[in-house]
């Protein structure tokens, strides 16, 4: 009995090592495309066309979803808020608390939860069919970099183009909540924004779009990693899809702990 117990827990500690193994040579081949895309950065200018072909694709056409969950957002932001203060502390601290909480989590975390959804997977398909049909192996024996022409714009289209969804995303938010408080709440406006200016610091709107450009920036980076790594035809570009809905969900998420840890 102790010799079997003691090859199970052999095999346990076998399987979590080839685990960790296996994610550490992930995590390696990760850190080699992002080398690669540093490097072929420098074409990026050339290459423009491609660029602002991927930030209308990836940026601007996520822009009605992304207005969508910020609405509703901030509209469930206030309306909760509103259930929190009653009774303790005085409405007019609703709208500073729904800007705070918008601006420096729900708006850039949410946005990018979105964005890891819609653009993270489509890359990840996009890139995964080509590879298992042999475009990617056509354009490498013509000499054209892989990176370069399928990486290098979706990953600079989506670190500019975060930012910019995340702002929207916010003023709507935002919108969304004084609507929702004063139409339905009975509260004034002056109630709502009046505090606002008080709380307001240009070091929070900084911090928040920060964040997003490092979470657009890696959810791009694992949708075209996962891509480029998909294998076994159709089932695999569905499976690869998956993955990186997944780890750029995860990844958003420890991001958010770290950067705050780091910006306050």
């Amino acid at each position: 009995m102790s010799t079997f117990m003691t090859s199970v827990a052999m095999d346990a500690l076998g399987g979590v090592g080839r685990r960790l193994l296996h994610f550490l040579t992930e995590l390696g081949r990760f850190g080699m495309l992002m080398g690669r895309v540093v490097v072929e950065l420098r074409g990026l200018i050339e290459d423009r066309h491609l660029f602002f072909r991927q930030a209308v694709n990836l940026g601007t056409n996520s822009l009605p979803l992304v207005l969508t969950v910020g609405l509703f957002t901030g509209a469930v932001s206030g309306w909760q808020t509103h259930y929190q203060l009653e009774g303790y502390l005085p409405y007019d601290l609703i709208g500073p608390g729904t800007f705070k909480a918008v601006m420096l989590e729900l708006g850039p975390v949410l946005t990018a939860l979105v964005i890891a959804g819609r653009v993270s997977a489509s890359i990840a398909a996009e890139i995964g069919t080509m590879k298992v049909t042999e475009q990617i192996d056509a354009l490498e024996s013509m000499a054209i970099s892989s990176v370069r022409y399928l990486a290098v714009p979706r990953i600079a289209a989506m670190t500019v183009m975060m930012p910019i969804l995340v702002v929207h995303a916010v003023f709507v938010a935002i919108m969304g909540a004084a609507v929702v408080t004063t139409v339905f709440l009975g509260l004034s406006s002056n109630q709502f924004w009046g505090l606002i200016p008080n709380f307001f610091k240009v070091y929070d709107v900084f911090a928040g779009l920060l964040k997003s450009v490092f979470y657009g920036m890696t959810s791009s980076m694992i949708g075209c990693y996962v891509g480029f790594r998909t294998e076994g035809g159709a089932e695999g570009v569905g499976l690869a899809t998956i993955q990186a809905f997944v780890w750029s969900c995860l990844t958003v998420l420890v991001l958010d702990f770290v950067l705050a840890t780091i910006l306050f």
